[in-house]
């Protein structure tokens, strides 16, 4: 087989509901059953958002506390290995918020979204170099890996200042999330402008957002991508009119990867591969 492929699942998001679809977990006991699910299907990373009681994102670190505990828990009385990544997403939290999970949490990536958007017209997702400045130093200091989602082309530009200036390490791990209203689209031509612009020695993961999904990951696959992320944060269907599972698109996942002649990554070979340092053992 060819070189290791990690698949990611992206559990919930931040706005997925379950009048949505009924299969998205919300609380930490639902998420840790999911995540354990999904790591016996073969995800080697599962990315966390959570929400309030009532179902609606927020980024209390209490609940992210509970959440990552009752994971590694159910995860540790099944024997079963997973990289924890926590968002630090949610414009409308303080700076200080959107940070302290990292602290008490002590995961071994958190994403980092190098610029602002608006966000499928309707909101502005907000990334200031206040904040992008201070989440590279802390990343570094707790030795937590960003994950660069990268929304839109002008990202790339910013992700070149951020490691220039030392608030990114090389080498830089880019989650390519394309398809998102007013990003960069989720075809084959942002492809062939997004990996000429990759720091040397990059490594690099695809996701499509909605009927981008399959699409962008038979072309990751095409462009021998080091990942593949799945979930119900991007995308809610099976196929058309069919609601998906988390498990079920991770299993789908790491089918098209071996059709594609690539074995799936353990969450150690994950960390391997992408310099990661465990900090918590379960």
């Amino acid at each position: 087989m060819g070189k290791k492929l990690i698949v990611q699942v992206c559990v919930c998001g931040a706005g997925t509901t379950k009048k949505q679809t009924p299969h998205v977990p919300i609380t930490p006991d639902e998420i840790a059953r999911d995540v354990v699910a999904c790591a016996k299907a073969g995800a080697a990373i599962a990315h966390i958002h959570v929400r309030d009681k009532d179902g609606v994102n927020c980024m209390d670190t209490a609940v992210f506390e509970e959440t990552c505990a009752k994971t590694r828990e159910a995860l540790a009385r099944e024997n079963l290995d997973i990289v924890l990544n926590l968002t630090t997403s949610g414009s409308k939290f303080s700076d200080d918020l959107r940070l302290a999970q990292l602290h008490s949490c002590l995961p071994e990536m958190c994403s980092y979204d190098p610029g602002t958007l608006n966000w499928g017209y309707k909101s502005v997702f907000l990334n200031t170099p206040v904040f992008l400045e201070r989440l590279g130093r802390e990343a570094q200091e707790l030795e937590i890996k960003p994950e660069v989602e990268i929304f839109d082309g002008g990202m790339m530009g910013a992700v070149d200042y951020y490691v220039k200036n030392g608030f990114l390490k090389a080498p830089v791990h880019y989650q390519f999330v394309l398809g998102v209203a007013a990003g960069i689209p989720g075809d084959i031509s942002s492809l062939s402008y997004l990996l000429p612009r990759m720091q040397p020695g990059s490594t690099w993961s695809i996701t499509g957002i909605g009927k981008a999904h399959m699409p962008m990951m038979l072309a990751g696959l095409a462009e021998g991508a080091d990942g593949l992320r799945v979930g119900l944060e991007d995308n809610i269907y099976y196929e058309k009119g069919v609601l998906a599972t988390n498990p079920q698109l991770v299993e789908r996942a790491v089918r098209l990867g071996e059709m594609a002649g690539r074995s799936i990554a353990t969450a150690q070979e994950a960390r391997e591969i992408l310099g990661l340092k465990k900090h918590v053992a379960f």
